[in-house]
């Protein structure tokens, strides 16, 4: 069994502030420090760390930031085989952290929109294929109608929000979204009276299973024509949010791929998620599968 991830790879420069700014600001930063990141990246990486065997589909280019990109899979014993390289330049964002954990961030794709889906292999072996919305929407489509046909269970991480064609979600197993992301596809605002509605009518698109996160909100769980479900978050201090999003889907890949339900695997990921947000940034290299099956919130 195995994770198979096809995303984004970029080099992030994460620059701590007082606060984000405003148009027209400009502010006195703290730090800034170069971190392995892109949400196939991390994702591969949390998969990795949660027990899993994981493949890394995407592409770099052909300069210094994609040699330490391929470097650091290869230290997280992921499989980089099919991780293709261009003579452009590698991916990469710039996030600004201010002092209460928000963040926002400028994201340059690069190489990883150059993914060629023909060269990809899916290992017959493959048990979930994670995909996410920083690659072309023409990969993801190609990948997914590739698990679908070998059997494998198709999770689509719908982030960042974007425009999409809907026909993705007839190869889709499970969709995961965040309450903007949600709001996006359905087209109309989704309020905390309207969640499980919201739920309800993602659901009419196709998958037959959904997660919508809602942050400190905790999450909103559907299986099949069962009720949706309020998962409600572990209560935690926060430091930073930035990368919350890609532990959850790792850590939910792993314990699926691991034999685990959807409802267990939730529990679990959003156990992930907790001590990830709850951690300064050169804490969470430790946040093993040991770890998260530890706390207890």
């Amino acid at each position: 069994m195995a994770v198979f991830c096809c995303g984004s790879l970029h080099l992030d420069v994460l620059v701590t502030a007082p606060h984000l700014p405003r148009p027209d600001e400009t502010v006195a930063g703290n730090t800034v420090e170069y971190i392995f990141g892109g949400k196939g990246g991390n994702q591969a990486l949390s998969a990795s760390k949660m027990g899993s065997k994981v493949s890394m589909v995407g592409r770099v280019g052909s300069d210094s930031f994609g040699n330490h990109l391929l470097k650091e899979l290869k230290n997280s014993t992921i499989d980089i085989s099919q991780v293709q390289r261009d003579d452009g330049p590698s991916g990469m964002s710039v996030a600004i952290l201010d002092s209460a954990g928000n963040y926002g961030a400028v994201i340059v794709s690069a190489s990883n929109l150059n993914i060629d889906p023909e060269l990809v292999i899916v290992p017959a072996d493959t048990k979930i294929i994670l995909l996410q919305n920083e690659i072309s929407e023409d990969v993801n489509l190609a990948l997914a109608q590739k698990g679908r046909i070998i059997g494998s269970k198709v999770i689509l991480n719908a982030a960042p929000a974007r425009a999409f064609n809907k026909n993705i979600l007839d190869f889709v197993d499970l969709l995961v979204v965040n309450r903007v992301e949600a709001e996006d596809i359905l087209g109309h605002e989704v309020s905390s009276d309207g969640w499980f509605a919201a739920v309800e009518e993602l659901a009419k698109l196709g998958p037959n299973e959904l997660i919508m996160t809602l942050g400190a909100d905790g999450l909103i769980i559907k299986i099949g024509v069962q009720a949706p479900v309020h998962i409600r978050a572990h209560n935690v201090t926060v430091k930073s949010t930035h990368g919350a999003g890609d532990m959850f889907l790792g850590a939910l890949a792993a314990h699926l791929d691991q034999n685990m339900s959807l409802l267990s695997a939730c529990h679990f990921a959003q156990k992930a998620a907790a001590l990830h947000v709850g951690s300064q940034q050169s804490e969470r290299k430790k946040l093993t599968k040991e770890a998260v099956l530890n706390y207890n919130p």
